[in-house]
């Protein structure tokens, strides 16, 4: 454990991605990241981007996307993808206020999700939905979440699930990984520490049960495990070579 192919987020490293894109990328792939996620914005073109990659011998697990550009120029966004050779789109948040304090704004939400599922499955992509902590805001005796699930196609909308956000919002994620089995083809690893919800730390070193994790993620048909810290106290470059040594070392005591 894991046997699951492992990728990182760039937007980890957004600093040092923006100061030297390639270098960085050179680095990730001496760390023994195999792939990467690519970040809604602050991306190559995917021609320069693509030769860059083949060079490091790193693949592209998915891509984020706006939703104003998933509607907006879907098939520029499905045809930069397939120019990675990437699988996966995933939405990565819906806009501030568009739908979190409604039921009928992620109704909305899901009619919106299918429309551009079924085109990105046309032309061979899935798309997927990030979470944060909104999608678990209660609609009576039902989450935001769970409407997202019941009113989209299971082939053509599954979930990026973020354990981190899941477990900040009270909820087992687990559980969650087992409940979600067949749509949840991407996992965000990330780990908790201290008693805020902001606090974050590197795999293993936190209070998020990462190894039950991986092994739900094997058993729910999970495709890949993406590691990602959003805020660090240790140099970013660092923090995420340790959290992809802690995947290893699961591996090596299997």
């Amino acid at each position: 454990m894991p046997h699951l192919p492992v990728a990182l987020q760039l937007y980890s490293l957004r600093a040092e991605t923006r100061s030297d894109f390639a270098g960085t990328l050179h680095r990730v792939a001496a760390m023994g990241y195999g792939a990467v996620e690519l970040p809604a914005t602050g991306n190559p073109d995917p021609a320069e981007l693509a030769a860059l990659l083949d060079d490091l011998d790193l693949s592209v697990a998915a891509l984020h996307a706006r939703l104003q550009d998933l509607e907006q120029n879907l098939d520029e966004v499905i045809a930069g993808a397939r120019q990675l050779s990437c699988g996966y789109i995933v939405c990565p948040k819906l806009p501030l206020g568009l739908a979190r304090y409604r039921a009928a704004g992620w109704q909305a939400a899901a009619r919106r999700f299918n429309r551009i599922g079924a085109a990105c499955a046309a032309q061979g992509v899935q798309f997927c939905y990030h979470n944060h902590t909104w999608e678990f805001r209660r609609f009576g005796g039902t989450t935001a979440l769970e409407i997202l699930l019941a009113q989209t196609d299971p082939a053509h909308v599954r979930i990026e699930l973020d354990v981190y956000w899941a477990q900040a919002a009270g909820h087992d994620p687990v559980a969650l990984v087992r409940q979600l089995a067949g749509r949840v083809p991407l996992l965000h690893l990330k780990d908790m520490c201290g008693r805020f919800r902001h606090s974050f730390t590197e795999l293993g070193r936190g209070r998020i049960d990462i190894p039950a994790l991986v092994a739900a993620a094997e058993q729910a048909g999970t495709a890949w495990l993406i590691v990602e810290q959003d805020r660090f106290t240790r140099p970013p470059l660092e923090s995420v070579r340790l959290s992809r040594e802690y995947l290893r070392s699961l591996d090596d005591s299997a």
